[in-house]
């Protein structure tokens, strides 16, 4: 509107009826400015104003008339009170946007709580980065258990933000962390997921009529036993990333499955685990689609295979996500349109761990 303004008065000024008076609507730029945008915006209205205002006042030769010096100083007036109050709004807007946050943040660690740094023969990190979306509350799931048939991990994404999405987040993991303890077979341990969020969704009013006909979840489960292999079922979601050797090389399913509440749109074969070679050295990287459908200015996704491989073997689970997380801020420019989860399990050399733990033992310096 204030830009509106300025193009209708520089037509009036320069035209025949140039003799309308235009100098309240260049006053009111600045003041409309200040409303919605912001101060820069109001410091960018007031400064064409006064653009327009010098130059119809030079084009009609009108200096030195009381009426251009008049127009002049309530325009200034007006602008350093519309830049103030923009100020004003900003700050408490922004205040207002962080509290909301900070209570966003704090329900959603609740739930999702950071993975151990070790879990049997493995070492494991975990990172959830919040999308720049306001303080909308994202779907994305993760965790890390050890059970007697292994660690079992799960990685998920919720269709959806907000609270209906952290309902079913909160559902799903603890369908997870129950059933893993006690279901041997790891699809069955999906099965229970899928099953709590059915019964989720069948409560009246649980969630809103969008989620009951569109909703769905994208789910990824691991198990990693003592023996050498990684064990995995995948209900739609992106297949995890085995880093061996230097190479990156993706777990792709051989027989693909619907995510969770689509179920009935499948009738292939039942689901199966499928394993794959996990050997001492090799790390294995869970993630969600927020990683690799994240975007550069130049519309190219983030290259998540090539990143794993240029990042330094001799980390940590957590530096190494820390190293991915600085180069995916990167490619995006600190612009992430879609939350992140990963996590990231080393295979630890069993006997180099023993040997370790057995000189602790023995050392005649270790504390009593």
């Amino acid at each position: 509107m204030p830009f509106a303004i300025a193009l209708a008065v520089l037509v009036i000024e320069l035209s025949p009826a140039h003799f309308i008076y235009t100098g309240p609507l260049l006053t009111a730029m600045p003041a409309l400015a200040a409303v919605t945008m912001g101060p820069k915006g109001t410091a960018s209205a007031a400064a064409l104003a006064l653009a327009v205002s010098v130059t119809t006042a030079t084009y009609n030769q009108a200096w030195g008339t009381l009426q251009v010096y008049t127009n002049l100083f309530a325009l200034a007036l007006v602008s350093v009170a519309g830049f103030i109050m923009s100020r004003a709004v900003q700050t408490r807007r922004q205040s207002e946007l962080d509290q909301v946050r900070r209570i966003a943040v704090a329900a959603q660690e609740v739930v999702l709580r950071p993975v151990p740094a070790r879990l049997g023969p493995v070492r494991a990190g975990s990172l959830c980065l919040a999308a720049g979306t306001g303080a909308l509350i994202g779907g994305d799931l993760y965790e890390a258990v050890q059970t007697r048939y292994g660690v079992r991990l799960i990685v998920g994404d919720v269709r959806g933000k907000g609270l209906s999405a952290m309902r079913a987040v909160a559902v799903a993991l603890g369908a997870f962390r129950e059933a893993a303890h006690y279901e041997d077979d790891l699809v069955e341990v999906m099965n229970h997921c899928a099953a709590a969020l059915r019964r989720a969704v069948a409560v009246p009013g649980a969630y809103a009529q969008e989620v009951l006909t569109e909703g769905f979840t994208t789910a990824l489960i691991a198990q990693v036993p003592d023996d050498r292999v990684v064990q995995l079922v995948n209900r739609g979601h992106p297949p995890p990333l085995v880093l061996h050797q230097g190479r990156a090389q993706d777990l792709m399913p051989a027989s693909p499955l619907p995510p969770l509440g689509l179920e009935d749109l499948f009738n292939g074969p039942a689901a199966k685990p499928e394993s794959y070679p996990f050997v001492p050295g090799d790390r294995l990287l869970l993630y969600t689609d927020g990683v690799i459908e994240a975007r550069n200015r130049d519309n190219e996704f983030f290259a998540l295979p090539e990143t794993m491989e240029r990042i330094g073997a001799s980390t940590t689970p957590s530096e190494f996500l820390d190293e991915l997380h600085q180069a995916l801020i990167r490619h995006t420019e600190g612009h992430l349109v879609d939350d992140v989860a990963m996590i990231l399990v080393d295979r630890v050399d069993e006997e180099a761990g023993n040997q370790i733990g057995a000189a602790a033992t023995s050392s005649p310096d270790r504390p009593q």
